[in-house]
C-alpha cells in the first residue's frame, strides 16, 4: 500500500472517529460543538489533500485510461453531491441543533460518508495503488 493511500486510510478512521464522536457527546454540548466543528475542519483538510496529492495521478492515469476516466467522473458526481449536503450540515447546525431533524441529518451524513469511504478505499485507492505503487 503506498504511503499516501495509507495517510488517506488514517484520515477516514478519524473523521469516522469524530462522527461517532458527535453522536455520543450530542450537538447541544460545548463539545459536540467542538467536535463538529473538528469533523468538518478534518473533511476539508481530507478532501484537500485529494485533490492535491491523490486526484492529479488518477487523472494523468485517466488521460489514457478510458476506464478509469468513466470512474473518476463517476465519483467526482457522486463526491459533488456529497458535498453539497455536508456544507449545508456544517452551516445549519454550527450554532447546535436538536431533535429529530438534526438526526436525520446526521444519519445521512454519517452513512453517506461511510459508504463514500468504503467505496473509496475499496476501489479508488485500489486503482491508485496499482498506478503509483510506491
Amino acid at each position: 500500500m503506498s504511503k499516501l493511500v495509507e495517510e488517506l486510510k488514517k484520515q477516514h478512521v478519524a473523521i469516522l472517529q469524530i462522527f461517532g464522536e458527535i453522536q455520543s457527546l450530542g450537538i447541544e454540548s460545548k463539545e459536540g460543538q467542538a467536535k463538529l466543528q473538528a469533523a468538518k475542519t478534518g473533511l476539508l483538510a481530507h478532501l484537500g489533500k485529494e485533490d492535491k496529492e491523490f486526484y492529479p495521478v488518477m487523472r494523468k492515469a485517466a488521460e489514457t485510461d478510458n476506464r478509469l476516466r468513466m470512474l473518476l467522473r463517476d465519483f467526482a458526481q457522486d463526491m459533488e453531491k456529497i458535498s453539497v449536503f455536508a456544507l449545508k450540515f456544517f452551516d445549519k447546525y454550527a450554532g447546535g441543533g436538536s431533535g429529530i431533524e438534526f438526526a436525520k441529518d446526521f444519519a445521512t451524513l454519517a452513512s453517506t460518508l461511510k459508504s463514500r469511504i468504503s467505496r473509496e478505499e475499496t476501489i479508488l485507492y485500489k486503482e491508485y495503488d496499482e498506478i503509483h505503487p510506491e
